[in-house]
């Protein structure tokens, strides 16, 4: 924290100190950022610093702060009432929502919605519910995979030790590598694609020695990874994945948490491969920073008996009125295209970055989820942490809001209507920092 106090202006200088006395040392902060206010895709200081935002809340405010349709949506609910337990009763707003919800669902077949508080507790809900519909116990995830931390959750998540670490797992799940062809782990056979490689080992080396296939009671996958460094799996790897599901009657839960509500160019980033799953999770992005997420699960699936599962907070009334002006939002202003279109010119602007910069390793990600991992060297590979983190707290320093993930990746999530002068201007101080960080590392 003693970096965070020196990058601090004065004012933030003494939040940052009451916050040390009064907050759970569990939470990991960046860097020295304390908010005043945000406005669209600007964040300002306590000390009247102005910075451009690149990482959206971690890609939830995916119109931008303070939307001025998101914030009417708000104050009209607010005029007429705020809670109502959604578990015990009826409104209209949330219908409203899940029929939206239901419209963009990439699923082909009916489907119901249910409401929940967080990402979390969305992954919670599609873990009970396929345990529910299947009468199985076991799962399969996946190696750097994040999806929570509460007991259930955290079994599933395999991203850092410390998240898991003096926790004892709440459900039987079993990791297999991602489908990660940038760094390999699993020996690929001649002329074999890595995608094919890690489906051949999911089914020929974990269902034949370790846990038996018809145990299994769903496969959780992020359609893009998230903190274990924004990958995109390799081509063909998903639609094999839906097929061996298919084959043993898994369910295939998708956790669309950071990825979904249009971050892609796509409302969902499974639609990229074509390929429908049983259950999609979803929070994040959904409400534009009202705590509110749920799944998503094909009508066959959703069937469990009233008690089964429930919520007092979750589709709070608030945030889904919040949540149904943000699709309204992305709907009407078409920023499903202007995600992938300004996604795609970050991404030209990194992959041209990279020919002068070493360090960019690559540059991979679809809409307007992209990550540049940097390496110490292009031919071994090697990880360059201390690099990354200092391109991060430089940009900080100048003006830019950046954040990593994995372990030497740096994430671009801005929100999905940011202007391209703001996106020019971001992208030329982040080439500044990291101009800055070869002269010091490489």
């Amino acid at each position: 924290m003693e970096l965070h106090m020196k990058q601090a202006g004065p004012n933030g200088r003494a939040i940052i100190e009451r916050d040390l006395g009064a907050l759970s040392p569990s939470y990991t902060r960046e860097y020295g950022l304390v908010v005043d206010r945000a406005e669209g895709s600007e964040v300002w200081d306590v000390d009247g610093r102005r910075y451009i935002d690149f990482m959206a809340g971690i890609g939830v405010v995916n119109v931008g702060h303070r939307h001025p349709r998101v914030v009417e949506a708000v104050k009209e609910q607010i005029d007429k009432f705020w809670h109502i337990c959604l578990s015990d009763f009826y409104y209209p707003n949330a219908v409203e929502l899940a029929e939206k919800l239901q419209a963009t669902a990439p699923m082909s077949d009916e489907t119901r919605v249910f409401f929940s508080n967080s990402g979390t507790e969305a992954v919670e809900a599609a873990i009970k519910l396929a345990m529910y519909k299947t009468g199985r116990t076991r799962f399969v995830g996946f190696l750097g995979g994040f999806h929570g931390r509460t007991l259930g959750a955290l079994s599933f998540t395999a991203s850092k030790a410390v998240q898991r670490a003096n926790y004892l797992s709440g459900v039987k799940v079993y990791h297999v590598p991602y489908p990660n062809p940038y760094r390999p782990i699993i020996v690929q056979q001649p002329g074999e694609l890595y995608g094919d490689a890690v489906i051949n080992f999911l089914e020929e080396q974990l269902f034949r020695t370790t846990i038996a296939p018809h145990d299994v009671a769903a496969v959780m996958i992020e359609p893009i990874q998230g903190e274990g460094g924004y990958i995109v799996p390799a081509p063909h790897f998903m639609p094999r994945l839906r097929e061996l599901c298919d084959r043993y009657g898994i369910l295939l839960i998708v956790d669309e948490v950071q990825s979904g509500v249009g971050r892609t160019g796509k409302w969902w980033a499974t639609e990229h491969e074509e390929v429908e799953p049983d259950i999609v999770c979803f929070a994040k992005g959904i409400a534009s920073g009202l705590p509110l997420g749920g799944i998503i699960a094909r009508k066959e699936v959703m069937d469990w008996k009233p008690g089964a599962h429930g919520s007092t907070f979750g589709g709070n009334p608030i945030a889904i009125a919040a949540a149904v002006a943000t699709l309204t939002t992305i709907e009407q202003e078409g920023l499903l295209n202007q995600a992938a279109q300004t996604g795609q010119f970050i991404q030209d602007a990194l992959v041209e970055m990279e020919s002068r910069h070493p360090s960019i390793g690559e540059v991979r990600g679809r809409g307007l989820m992209i990550g540049a991992e940097f390496v110490k060297g292009r031919e071994t590979k090697e990880r360059a942490v201390e690099l990354r983190n200092h391109v991060i707290h430089s940009a900080f320093q100048k003006g830019l809001l950046l954040l990593p993930c994995g372990t030497n990746t740096i994430r671009f999530i801005p929100p999905l209507n940011i202007s391209r002068g703001l996106v020019e201007e971001g992208l030329h101080i982040l080439e500044t920092a990291v101009t800055e960080a070869e002269a010091r590392f490489l």
